[in-house]
């Protein structure tokens, strides 16, 4: 009974570094796409 909370937590640490990484790797393809083409808020 005491290896269930140690799974708890490498599972809800996993899912936080999946979080980071999708966000990372979100905002780094949003930037690739906004330098490729021509943006309003790039000349403000």
């Amino acid at each position: 009974m005491k290896r269930k909370p140690d799974l708890l937590w490498v599972l809800v640490i996993l899912f936080g570094l999946g979080v980071v990484t999708t966000g990372y790797a979100q905002s780094h393809w949003e930037q690739k796409q906004s330098d490729q083409s021509p943006s309003l808020f790039r000349s403000l």
